[in-house]
């Protein structure tokens, strides 16, 4: 069975069919994984009996008379979700040797449509970071140049999908962290609008921005896995009420009709000439299935970055305040005569350089006397970056864009230059902040073979709209000689 190819609608054709069983499609990833991942890294921990275990219950759930869409389908999941069980750290020293007591709820509901748990994937600690290099856990390498690096934060994810050692994996996106990686690695990732897909389960980084989202290697795939994960949640009040549309089923068709616009503002000096070129070319593409191409202006997109860490760091910083040492996971065997000392000992122990680094912008940025000058006028400035998109979103049903400025780095390229790794997320962070939904398809392959991406965005919950351009786009470059 190749796995490297197999998409999750030939494995739920399959399994249906009864081509293969659960046990055999499973037991297939865990050879892929056990080949590869030595040199790859996707993954922080795979339990095989586990994995079986499930795959065997969904068998015999089958031979019972169930049908859950993807009953039988193995998926990855980044560490950083909640799976009952399996261990949680986030990529960091701090959560060592906990593990999680419930199901996030897209677990819960991948869980009642029958999906296997194979494993859990590398991420920045804490999802913070562009390189999952920041992982204190190991490192994870680009399966298309294993000199590179993956993209962050969701990079274990990515390079599982891209890599032949899953069929999808779910990521989260806070600031691009889906979409990047998926883009230097060369598949689909999704990231949903903000309140489609509940966070419950989620450990957060920065509770405005974070989503969790499909990361695949066909868009119908995403789609999928969207119909399955989305809707409303009791248990997470930014969820709303709006019903979630059978998204893979209206795939299809051409862009008859959609009016897609190019932002002057991501076509700029600095763009790598290749990369320019692959998205102008994916352009031509959609223009070729009929949508109409027009120049639209996000003026405010300069001011992105460093609103996007302003606010996240700030939330950040707050997020994190909880692992003490006294509730989650690790606690430092440094003797302290106080309570104070051992939070510090076991803070200081536990957290990475780029986390503490966030957090301290944080604290910073929230404390009294700077609250005003730098996170109130950062709020305001993401409204009138959510005013552009609206107003962009009056002239074109949606956006084209690159996802990167430039394909993958290589290993250690911006381990010294923290601001020259932020910046990688310029084309990205806006959707979060403006809170509206987006998606990397594959658009090619630079002369070195490096992958890169093509990004859609679409105003929030307009995700049908994003699926069909994607999926237009991809089966035009599928189909080209």
């Amino acid at each position: 069975m190749d796995i490297g190819s197999l998409t999750v609608r030939a494995a739920i054709d399959g399994l249906r069919k009864r081509q293969f069983s659960s046990v055999e499609l499973t037991r297939a990833v865990l050879d892929a994984i056990m080949a590869r991942d030595g040199v790859i890294g996707a993954y922080l921990w795979v339990d095989e009996a586990d994995a079986l275990k499930q795959a065997a219950a969904a068998d015999a759930a089958r031979a019972g008379g169930s049908d859950g869409l993807l009953l039988g389908v193995p998926l990855a999941i980044k560490d950083i979700l909640n799976v009952e069980g399996q261990p949680c750290t986030c990529a960091s020293k701090i959560l060592a040797g906990y593990r999680a007591p419930y199901d996030a709820t897209v677990i819960a509901r991948l869980r009642e449509a029958g999906a296997v748990f194979a494993g859990r994937t590398n991420l920045d600690e804490f999802a913070m970071g562009s390189t999952t290099e920041n992982s204190a856990i190991q490192l994870t390498r680009n399966p298309a140049a294993p000199d590179r690096v993956p993209g962050g934060s969701s990079g274990g994810s990515a390079a599982a999908v891209a890599g032949g050692m899953a069929l999808a994996a779910l990521g989260t996106d806070t600031g691009g962290s889906i979409r990047q990686p998926a883009s230097n690695c060369g598949c689909v990732g999704l990231k949903p609008s903000y309140g489609r897909v509940s966070r419950y389960g989620l450990v957060a980084f920065a509770s405005s921005l974070d989503q969790i989202g499909p990361m695949t290697r066909t868009v119908e795939d995403a789609s999928l896995l969207l119909g399955v994960m989305g809707g409303r949640d009791p248990r997470d009040a930014t969820t709303l009420d709006r019903a979630v549309p059978d998204y893979a089923a209206a795939l299809g068709g051409d862009l008859t009709g959609l009016r897609l616009g190019l932002p002057k503002e991501y076509f700029v000096t600095g763009l790598d000439p290749e990369v320019a070129r692959l998205v102008q070319d994916a352009v031509e593409a959609c223009r070729r299935c009929g949508a109409e191409i027009v120049e639209v202006s996000l003026p405010h997109t300069e001011y992105a970055v460093a609103t996007y860490y302003i606010l996240a760091s700030a939330e950040a910083s707050t997020n994190l305040a909880r692992f003490d040492g006294v509730r989650y996971g690790r606690r430092s065997a440094v003797p302290a005569d106080t309570p104070l000392d051992m939070y510090l000992n076991t803070r200081a122990e536990g957290f990475g350089r780029e986390v503490k680094r966030r957090i301290i912008l944080g604290t910073y940025v929230l404390s009294s006397g700077y609250y005003d000058a730098y996170y109130t006028h950062a709020q305001r400035v993401r409204t009138l970056i959510r005013r552009d998109f609206d107003e962009a979103f009056k002239r074109c049903d949606a956006l084209l864009t690159p996802v990167s400025p430039d394909p993958a780095y290589l290993i250690g390229a911006t381990a010294e230059d923290p601001l020259k790794a932020y910046l990688i997320d310029i084309f990205t962070v806006t959707a979060n902040l403006a809170g509206i939904c987006g998606i990397a398809v594959p658009c090619g392959t630079t002369r070195a073979g490096l992958p890169v991406g093509l990004q859609v965005l679409a105003p929030a919950f307009e995700e049908g709209t994003l699926l069909r351009i994607g999926h237009a786009y991809e089966q035009a470059r599928e189909a080209r000689p």
